[in-house]
């Protein structure tokens, strides 16, 4: 995981869940700065024994979703499995250079998702939209201790420039997540709850519902690219 960050002496590196501070340790001698973020305070007891005399870790007790942390420029932990979805996200939202994480297996590859396939939907339009993904190494569950009850993936994050243009960001995103809580139904009736939530008198948006492109298809048929041309259409009519 260190490798693949490609860490250097003026890195920052965020670690969400540094548990007993093995990776901790090992991340202290290769970087500037570990900001470690652990929400067990048991685990915290121990971690501060573990990390003492490492002048370069900055040890935050709480959760990573709800506590203030510092700039950091990478990433590379294994988080808590039960916090990937909202951890993702919120990593997304931030600036980074890199994330090098080790998720659950059926979580990661949901994250690169073919377009159609059961795995795809919010996550996999969303990081598509934000990151560059690669799924990297298998990690049994056998090299954990104790070990869980799935298979892992280690996962790498790059920011990058949006591949296609939306004019609303916050609409296209807001829509992507609403589509996707039907995500068998067509377009046309899947979109209709959307527009009335952001302001559509009802009869109004049944019509635009009809006008939209893509309304006969199915949510999980669309490409993140169409999410992007519906998102920048409904931003446009509105302005009529």
């Amino acid at each position: 995981m260190i490798s693949y960050a490609s860490l250097s002496e003026e890195d920052i590196v965020l670690e969400v869940g540094a548990g007993l501070g093995f990776l901790t340790r090992l991340l202290s001698q290769r970087c500037k700065k570990v900001i470690a973020v652990e929400v067990d305070p048991k685990l915290v007891k121990i971690l501060r024994s573990q990390i003492s005399g490492l002048d370069n870790v900055d040890l935050i007790e709480g959760d990573i979703l709800g506590v203030p942390v510092p700039e950091f420029n990478k990433v590379v932990s294994t988080p808590p499995y039960s916090i990937s979805s909202p951890l993702l996200f919120w990593l997304l939202e931030r600036k980074f250079d890199c994330a090098v994480l080790t998720f659950q297996k059926e979580f990661a590859e949901r994250l690169a998702a073919t377009v159609g396939s059961k795995d795809y939907g919010r996550l996999t339009v969303t990081t598509y939209y934000l990151a560059e993904v690669d799924l990297l190494d298998l990690v049994l569950r056998s090299m954990f201790y104790p070990p869980p009850d799935v298979d892992s993936l280690v996962v790498r994050l790059r920011p990058r420039k949006p591949p296609f243009f939306v004019e609303d960001r916050r609409v296209f995103l807001e829509l992507v997540q609403k589509l996707f809580t039907q995500r068998n139904k067509k377009v046309r009736n899947a979109i209709i709850p959307f527009l009335c939530k952001i302001g559509v008198e009802r009869k109004n948006a049944t019509k635009l519902a009809d006008s939209l492109p893509f309304h006969d298809k199915r949510v999980r048929e669309l490409a993140p690219e169409d999410f992007g041309v519906l998102a920048n259409e409904i931003v446009q009519k509105m302005k009529l």
